[in-house]
Order: structure tokens, then C-alpha cells, then sequence
């Protein structure tokens, strides 16, 4: 995939933009959302009894296919294509790194402050209403569950500028580092504290140290993996290798998969690799960026047509706000069903998968009508002088802002953290200046 490639595309696109990566961003998140859809299985039995389950987990193919259709690793690995494209720009207009590093916190905490106060303001509500608190717990969790994205895309761009001089100087060095790194962390969440200490995992909504919490520090190992992954994708590496190349580098990929799962014991399912990330995701970001290498002409030729730019660039202009209120919009869709009451298939029933692709089409549409009101904050606007200009003090942003959504991912999303993800995310804008328009 290399940047001369951008020379086929339409005069209309800026020259060395590659669109398949929009394409690919764009794939990924719709993808997201219709899985969440097969999780999510709310019904009724053939007594009229009121049934909530994972209904994909169930599959006997579930942890297989999720070899295939968890691309959380291509994310990062696109987004270090990005950041690398982003920083030769930097450079060239003289940009510091400091406020290149602002400008991406500004794209990722402005659209959480309008869910998060969704968030906070719902929690609230239906404490002063006095809902079983185990129900809401069990809601609350599984929409707050796509929010670590926001903290580990986060630190992995804001250590862009530093890892992108590594790599110029160090090669592959630095992935080679990094993977190491991850099965040290991993050896120790299991084997010692796991093993040795036999912690369980963290309580849902219940603060404690459990062996997640050890497996932390792979945000940092197992995601930059991934973006370094990205800057060999942007310098053409991946393109310069021939097309049987890539197909054996994806071979070798997934019998290393299968290695650690069925050798060394990593969970089956790649989704329980993700949080806290584990090793098989570094693996897993250079099987899917080979597998995009070779997807990059047939995806090119698409991408050549209006109907796909256009599609691209509708869904793309509002990606964040699909993400992080895709969740949030099923579950309200839901409720308003179960309220009317109007029929509900039982899950995993014929009826209810063929309906699955129709909610997909409702909740897009719903999301697209709420973009219109909070999609405002997914456009970082000019950003006015940071308030303190000093590289801590985005530091201190970047952590205000990140440590809650961990919280959340490590002990589900509760009012407690919600309120505090959205205390964050102002702070971190506030420091930075992102919350001012010039």
C-alpha cells in the first residue's frame, strides 16, 4: 500500500490521501455496531417471559469467528498509518508535537463529553427512581463497553511523535520490543498473580485488584505494537512484499494464534484477548494488516466511484459519534419496545436473526438524527493558546481524561465513574484549550 497508489483516485480527494483506509475505518466501526446488535438479545419466550442474553456468544463458531471478525487491532493499525501521515504534516508546517498531541485529545474528548453526560444524567435518574440496581448494572456495563477505545487510541496517538523518531531510527526493533513486553506482562497477570496469588478477575462494578488490572500496562505494549504496525502499512513495506508474501504472512499469523491458544493457553476467544489486551492482539494486527495489503486493489477500485466516496464520507464525518452512541441507541430502541410493548422475536430464534440487519438500518438512521444535535463535537474546532503551554500540562490532560474511561472498562461503566469521565474530559480540554473556539 503505497502513497503513490493515491494517484488513481479522483482529482476531488487530496493528493496522497489513500481512501481505502477511510474505507477501512469506516468498515470497522459499522462492523462494531452490528455485532453489539448480535449481543444484544433481548426477547420474549414462548411464555411472553422477558429473555436478556449474548445470543452470538452461544454459537459453537463464536470464538473462532472471532479470529476473523475482531479488527479492534486494525483500528490501531490505521490510526498509526494516520499518524504517521499526520506528523510528516506536523513537521512540515512546523508544528510542535505538544500541539500535535492536543489536537488529537481535542478529537477524541470533545465527542465523549455529550455521551458521558447521557451517561451521567441516566444514572442518576434511575437511582432517584429506584430501579433494581443489579438490572442496571447489567445494562450499564455492556454500553460502557466500547469506551476503553477512547483511552487506549488516546495514549497510543499521543506517543505517536516519540514512537514515530523510534522507528526511523530502530526499525523493527521497536515491535520487536514492544511483543516482548506484552508476553511479560501477560506472563506475569497469569502465571504469577493469577497462579501464584489467585486473583480472580475484577467484580463488575465492584472496585477491587484483580488479575486485569495487572494486565494494564499492555494498553501501552500491545496497542503501539499495533500503531508501529501502521508506520511499516504507511513506508510501504506491506506493498513491497509480493501477493504469496502476504498470504503466508497471515498463514504463519494465525498458526501463531493457534499456538498460544491451544500451546501456552490464551483464551479462544479473541474478544476476551482484547481488555486487558494480550498478546494474540499484536499478532492479530499483522495478520489484518496483510490481510488489508491484499485487499488494497480490489478496496482501491471501489473507492474510485462516487457512491462509495460518498457513503464514506456520510458515515465518516460522524464515526465517533456512530461509536460511542451506537450502544446507547439500541438500548433506548429496546426499552421503547418493551414500554409500547411491541412483539419481540425470541433471541436466537430464525425471526429474530433475520431482523438483525433491519435493527442495523433503524439504529444508524436513529444515530444519523442524533449526529445532528451532538455531532458538532466531533469537529475539534481551531484551538484558541492552551491555557498552560507545556507539554505536562497535556500529560496531565491526556491522563485526567484516560484514567476514569480505564475505570470503566476494568469495573463497568457506574455514575460514580460516568460523572468522572466527564469531570475529566473538560479538565483535559480546559488544559489544553480545546474547549474555546477562536
Amino acid at each position: 500500500m503505497t502513497r503513490a497508489a493515491s494517484s488513481t483516485t479522483p482529482r476531488t480527494v487530496p493528493a496522497g490521501r489513500d481512501l481505502t483506509l477511510d474505507l477501512t475505518r469506516v468498515g470497522c466501526v459499522l462492523l462494531v455496531v452490528f455485532v453489539h446488535i448480535l449481543f444484544t438479545g433481548v426477547g420474549r419466550d414462548a411464555d411472553g417471559g422477558l429473555v436478556i442474553e449474548r445470543t452470538v456468544e452461544q454459537l459453537p463458531i463464536f470464538d473462532l469467528g472471532t479470529w476473523v471478525a475482531n479488527i479492534m487491532p486494525l483500528f490501531f493499525v490505521v490510526g498509526g498509518y494516520a499518524a504517521r501521515a499526520g506528523w510528516r504534516s506536523a513537521v512540515r508546517r512546523g508544528e510542535s508535537a505538544d500541539r500535535f498531541v492536543r489536537v488529537r485529545l481535542a478529537r477524541l474528548a470533545r465527542p465523549a463529553v455529550p455521551v458521558m453526560i447521557f451517561f451521567t444524567v441516566a444514572l442518576s435518574a434511575v437511582r432517584l427512581l429506584g430501579i433494581d440496581p443489579q438490572l442496571v448494572d447489567t445494562i450499564a456495563i455492556g454500553v460502557g463497553s466500547p469506551l476503553w477505545f477512547l483511552a487506549a487510541y488516546l495514549i497510543a496517538q499521543a506517543c505517536a511523535p516519540f514512537m514515530i523518531r523510534a522507528h526511523a531510527r530502530w526499525g523493527f526493533r521497536v515491535p520487536t520490543v514492544l511483543l516482548l513486553g506484552a508476553f511479560a506482562v501477560d506472563a506475569f497477570r497469569f502465571l504469577v498473580v493469577d497462579g501464584v496469588f489467585g486473583l480472580d478477575r475484577v467484580p463488575p462494578t465492584g472496585y477491587g485488584i484483580g488479575q486485569e488490572v495487572f494486565g494494564t500496562p499492555n494498553v501501552v505494549f500491545v496497542w503501539l505494537f499495533a500503531q508501529q504496525i501502521g508506520f511499516f502499512l504507511f513506508d510501504g513495506w506491506f506493498a513491497r512484499r509480493r501477493w504469496w508474501q502476504m498470504a503466508l504472512l497471515i498463514v504463519a499469523g494465525y498458526a501463531l494464534l493457534w499456538t498460544l491458544v491451544a500451546g501456552v493457553g490464551y483464551p479462544s476467544s479473541m474478544l476476551a484477548n482484547q481488555w486487558p489486551p494480550t498478546a494474540p492482539m499484536a499478532v492479530l494486527a499483522v495478520v489484518q494488516a496483510a490481510a488489508l495489503t491484499l485487499l488494497h486493489r480490489p478496496l482501491s477500485a471501489l473507492m474510485r466511484t462516487r457512491a462509495a466516496q460518498g457513503a464514506v464520507l456520510l458515515v465518516g464525518s460522524r464515526l465517533m459519534t456512530v461509536y460511542l452512541w451506537h450502544l446507547p441507541v439500541i438500548m433506548v430502541l429496546i426499552g421503547i419496545e418493551l414500554l409500547l410493548p411491541l412483539p419481540l422475536p425470541q433471541p436466537g430464534s430464525a425471526v429474530w436473526w433475520w431482523t438483525r440487519p433491519l435493527l442495523l438500518v433503524v439504529v444508524l438512521a436513529a444515530v444519523w438524527a442524533l449526529s445532528l444535535a451532538v455531532g458538532r463535537f466531533e469537529k475539534a474546532p481551531q484551538q484558541s493558546p492552551a491555557r498552560f503551554p507545556s507539554p505536562i500540562a497535556t500529560v496531565i490532560a491526556i491522563a485526567v481524561f484516560a484514567a476514569p474511561v480505564i475505570g470503566i472498562t476494568l469495573y463497568g461503566l457506574d455514575l460514580a465513574l460516568a460523572a468522572a469521565t466527564l469531570l475529566g474530559a473538560v479538565a483535559a480540554l480546559w488544559l489544553t484549550g480545546a474547549a474555546r473556539r477562536s
